[in-house]
């Protein structure tokens, strides 16, 4: 896998962004759902970077832009984004980002940089598959959280 798969190396985050809006847009016309100002506001913040906000990050943007002050403005918003897969909650931070492949179901993979706070996206293994189907378990959805340090926070190697 490579380090543009992972999400941790340069890329043209303008298009980056770009196209998730343009995603986004597009499921919520095919869904018959609004992507009022806010909610597109929100993902667009989430967008910036490659770090996950907990919602008061988000909710002082959003103040900070005269769109909200109030928690339940920050709240709906991600709550909406979540629900329709644009934006995925990390239980581990207590925080929010914005999903590499929005409007397709998929069971994705973070890995959280502990250095810089670089969260990167992957799909999933089915490494839990087998041993669901022998205990009789159905999985539904998958997601795992890996801490650790990205490419550029790990310390050189000693030669």
């Amino acid at each position: 896998m490579s380090n543009d798969t992972l999400g941790f190396s340069r890329h043209d985050h303008t298009s980056c962004v770009s196209a998730a809006l343009v995603a986004a847009e597009a499921a919520c016309a095919s869904r018959n759902l609004q992507l009022t100002p806010i909610r597109r506001r929100v993902l667009e913040i989430l967008l910036e970077s490659h770090a996950a906000m907990g919602a008061y990050d988000v909710l002082a943007r959003l103040d900070a832009e005269g769109l909200g002050s109030k928690p339940p403005v920050a709240y709906r918003a991600l709550s909406f984004l979540v629900d329709n897969g644009f934006v995925h909650r990390i239980e581990r931070l207590n925080a929010f980002i914005a999903c590499a492949h929005p409007g397709a179901h998929h069971d994705p993979a973070f890995m959280i940089c502990r250095g810089c706070g670089t969260v990167a996206e992957a799909q999933a293994t089915a490494a839990m598959t087998q041993p669901a189907a022998l205990s009789g378990f159905q999985v539904e959805q998958t997601v795992i959280e890996a801490e650790g340090l990205c490419p550029a926070c790990q310390p050189e190697a000693d030669a």
